[in-house]
């Protein structure tokens, strides 16, 4: 029996909304929610719906009547296949707009929080070329467009360098320009793609994993240090050696040039040697005259300065005199930390990763920071009571966890030590909003600060004053 084709299509329906993983909103004439990645707020259009379920549908636009007029051109030519800058095509100070009240909703909603007058989201300076940090992926296989498959003309050149389509491992959408990375971000990777090409040096196929060129990463710091990761998936020693030694001829400018072979399935180089090439293994960023050093698998926030606006406010918050004993939690490579040592008697930073610890206890002797303390392991399994006799009882306790959130485990433990203030920043306002209902048994929101770390897309950072009643 043939199943029903459940799909619609309606007419003339407003956009009314901007939700969560930057979808927009509508609603159907039964009531029923719509979910577009196509619309914006205040667009009229007809949509298509391709999923349904019993209290919303998944749809797209398939007709704009009208045009918000909080719309913008978007910059890119590969907005929209790229679906890397989601919201190009809505103008800024809506972006902040729609960003500040998913956060308030979220707390509201999910956490059932009494929320004080929020503090203006804070906007970022720049809107575009702003992140430090991009990994672009080689295919011999790369996106083609709709036009290039309805064609009747051969194509031959199939290879590209740029970025994985949404929900296709195995696509990469070629990329002329990027408007994310400041120059020579794009100059390296387009003179590095021409050059592979006209070397015959293969681009790498996931489905049949063979091909030589995998990935490149490319950090560009505040100072101006440029590092670039080249990742092999085999050994071709002359070849190789052909695209380094040009990389390094064309690009002086390149403070670290190192590579990696890597011939696991995956791209991920955390458990892969990275071979120095030339120059030195790591790159610097700076703050308030703190130095960080920073080699290829270190975590760094991609956004350097806005990582300065969220760090202040995160020291601001945390009220501190130079006499308390503050805990970071999920302290990465210490940033954090050593950020605000300078207003705190002692600091101890925890976190799960061993190279970043090694890394924020490296960056403390280097910056002649002498009252952080960092300590590496399982968050849920070694914030213990015995951890905390030892190390002293915090007065104000720090925590940047990951997406997910914290482990239940932490958030009892925060419960059970009673400090005085907690700093919660996030990434996810809706995990965010879980655990702060649970703390909310023991602690009161004073203050709650969004930072726009990342414009164009949906993401926002959310910082939340908490002290105890």
């Amino acid at each position: 029996m043939a199943r029903k084709n459940k799909n619609k299509i309606f007419e003339n329906i407003e956009v009314i909304d901007a939700g969560a993983r930057g979808k927009s909103v509508a609603k159907a004439p039964d009531g029923r929610i719509i979910f577009l990645p196509n619309a914006i707020p205040g667009d009229i259009v007809d949509i298509q719906t391709f999923k349904q379920r019993k209290t919303y549908y998944e749809g797209k636009a398939i007709s704009f009547k009208s045009y918000s007029d909080k719309r913008a051109t978007p910059v890119c030519e590969h907005f929209e296949t790229c679906g890397g800058c989601k919201w190009q095509h809505m103008k800024y100070e809506h972006q902040l707009y729609y960003k500040e009240k998913e956060v308030i909703n979220n707390l509201t909603r999910i956490g059932h929080l009494e929320l004080p007058k929020a503090t203006p989201i804070l906007a970022a300076k720049e809107q575009y070329f702003y992140r430090n940090k991009m990994e672009f992926s080689f295919s011999n296989s790369r996106w083609l467009s709709y036009e290039e498959i309805n064609t009747k003309e051969q194509i031959d050149n199939k290879n590209a360098l740029g970025f994985h389509i949404a929900g296709m491992w195995d696509k990469i959408l070629d990329i002329n320009k990027c408007h994310l990375q400041e120059d020579p971000s794009n100059a390296i990777r387009n003179e590095i793609k021409s050059f592979a090409i006209a070397h015959d040096l293969s681009f790498f196929n996931p489905r049949e994993q063979s091909g030589l060129l995998r990935t490149m990463m490319l950090r560009i710091a505040s100072t101006g240090e440029i590092m670039l990761v080249i990742q092999f998936f085999k050994e071709d020693n002359t070849k190789r050696l052909l695209l380094l030694n040009y990389i390094a001829e064309k690009f002086p400018e390149i403070t670290s040039l190192q590579y990696i072979i890597n011939q696991k399935a995956n791209d991920t180089i955390y458990d892969q040697e990275v071979v120095l090439f030339k120059g030195r293994d790591h790159i610097f960023e700076t703050m308030e005259g703190l130095q960080f050093k920073i080699n290829a698998k270190s975590f760094y926030q991609t956004n350097s300065v806005q990582a300065y606006e969220l760090y202040k406010t995160t020291r601001n918050l945390a009220g501190l005199t130079g006499k308390e004993i503050v805990y970071d939690l999920y302290t990465g490579t210490g940033t954090i930390a050593q950020f605000i040592a300078k207003n705190a008697k002692k600091v101890v930073g925890i976190e799960s990763v061993p190279e970043a610890i090694a890394d924020a206890k490296e960056n403390a002797k280097n910056n002649e920071i002498k009252n952080v303390d960092f300590f590496v392991g399982d968050m849920a399994k070694v914030f213990t009571d015995q951890f905390i006799f030892e190390n002293g009882k915090p007065d104000v306790i720090i925590t940047d966890p990951p997406r997910d959130g914290m482990h239940k485990n932490v958030v009892a433990q925060l419960l059970k030590i009673e400090a005085d203030s907690i700093v919660y920043v996030s990434c996810n306002s809706a995990t965010q909003a879980r655990d702060l209902a649970i703390l909310n048994e023991k602690y009161k929101i004073i203050s709650t600060q969004a930072v726009d770390m990342f414009p164009q897309t949906h993401h926002v950072e959310n910082v939340v004053l908490l002290k105890k009643r």
